[in-house]
């Protein structure tokens, strides 16, 4: 029976917090300071700091072009922009697909890369290792599946809501879908000797160290999940869209949780630990939680699933002939199941209907849709989409503010203008 998500990471803080749980790679210390400056103890949070040796230039630490047709830039990281993605397909293409990075892309050989899984959760010898042709002995599975940053949408915080957050003002582009090939991670537990007492499973990545900008040395991005997580529908996906990995997409291999926030689906993953105690890291103590009003002193617990949210695939402020019959299109999605349903509006809000629908509710994927709209006159207008998914969660007019501007899921106000 799978463990609530939310109940398992409760039950982790309060074992970090009282000194039950281990931190792997960083000390107590520096831990409880960046929990403190976090907002665990009151104190005020804090951004993620630069990456500790970036590359510089128009695509610092990015392998793959991004073109300004394609994305925006913003610092390592590239946000793909929806209105590339019209008439594009329902899988994202690889070129198009956004870059998240938190120092810069590593270029690997697959030929050298090996897998370490390695931990006391494990039985015999406790270590094993598997090179890509050994995985891909292994019986193969295909699963179309998003990936979308946790702060997708956290630039509408400060121009929708008014609101001061953290991080990197993402507008909707940090998500795309991809059809993703690999082996279940479960498949490679078990190989490995999985025992009975393993109840944590961390992958850890193969890039660069990140370092804060208080100066703390974090080591290789790594976030544990729950052993019933790992053992239901994680893969360790080594093809994108029936090609090898690209690098900055965690080339040769890298982990995908579906329907998870994107720092789950660890890139160019290179052990995995098995423990059979908890496990911490700071992407899920200081990173990657809820903090500030509203939310208990020691944060929310540690981020999961996804939120609901659509976007229109066409550049805000964009252009339209007015007294002209136009075909709009855009894209919902929601961690918690398909989305079902999708109303529009064309007049700020003040009447909606509901769009058309050309995919069928899929678990982790989007649906596309499309609208028909003939603006009357000329003048400036605001676009609202707004989806429900199969769980009956509907998108609302504003997000409740949170200090690092994760989990965006309102209504965004998309201004267009007929000319």
């Amino acid at each position: 029976m799978r463990t609530p998500e939310s109940s398992y990471d409760r039950r982790r803080l309060r074992q970090f917090l009282s000194g039950e749980a281990r931190v792997d790679g960083v000390s107590r210390r520096a831990m409880l300071r960046l929990l403190a400056a976090a907002g665990v103890a009151g104190a005020a949070p804090v951004a993620l700091g630069g990456p500790a040796g970036a590359a510089t230039g128009a695509a610092p630490g990015i392998v793959k072009p991004v073109p300004e047709e394609l994305f925006t830039l913003r610092g390592t990281n590239a946000e793909t922009r929806f209105a590339a993605l019209a008439g594009a397909g329902y899988h994202t293409p690889n070129d198009r697909f956004f870059v998240r990075n938190h120092t810069s892309t590593p270029v690997l050989s697959a030929e050298d890369w090996t897998l370490t899984v390695h931990g006391d959760g494990l039985t015999r010898e406790r270590r094993a290792e598997f090179s890509l042709a050994d995985l891909k002995r292994l019986p193969s599975v295909s699963h179309s599946a998003f990936v979308e940053c946790a702060g997708n949408g956290r630039g509408f915080f400060g121009s929708q809501q008014g609101e001061t957050v953290s991080g990197t003002a993402w507008t909707l582009g940090a998500i795309g879908v991809a059809r993703w090939r690999g082996v279940r991670l479960a498949d490679v537990l078990r190989r490995a000797g999985l025992s009975r007492r393993a109840v944590d499973v961390m992958p850890r990545g193969l890039d660069a160290d990140y370092v804060t900008a208080e100066g703390v040395d974090l080591g290789r991005v790594r976030r544990p999940l729950p052993l019933s997580k790992a053992l239901d529908d994680v893969l360790l996906a080594y093809e994108m869209n029936g090609a090898p990995l690209p690098p900055d997409h965690g080339h040769p291999v890298r982990v995908l949780v579906p329907s998870w926030i994107g720092i789950a689906s660890v890139k160019w993953v290179g052990d995995i630990e098995v423990s059979a105690e908890p496990l911490y890291s700071p992407w899920n103590t200081d990173f990657y939680r809820l903090f500030g009003h509203g939310y208990p002193q020691e944060g929310s617990a540690p981020l999961t699933r996804q939120t609901v949210k659509s976007a229109w695939e066409l550049d805000a402020g964009a252009n339209l002939a007015a007294g002209v019959g136009h075909r709009l299109t855009g894209r919902s999605w929601s961690g918690g199941g398909g989305v079902v349903r999708v109303d529009v509006s064309t007049d700020g809000g003040a009447s909606w209907r509901p769009a058309r629908l050309h995919d069928a509710p899929r678990r982790d994927g989007w649906v596309r849709w499309s609208t028909h709209w003939r603006p009357t006159a000329p003048g400036p207008y605001t676009l609202l989409a707004r989806a429900t998914d199969r769980t009956g969660r509907t998108q609302p007019d504003a997000t409740a503010h949170n200090t690092q501007g994760y989990l965006f899921d309102a209504v965004v106000r998309h201004p267009v203008n007929a000319v």
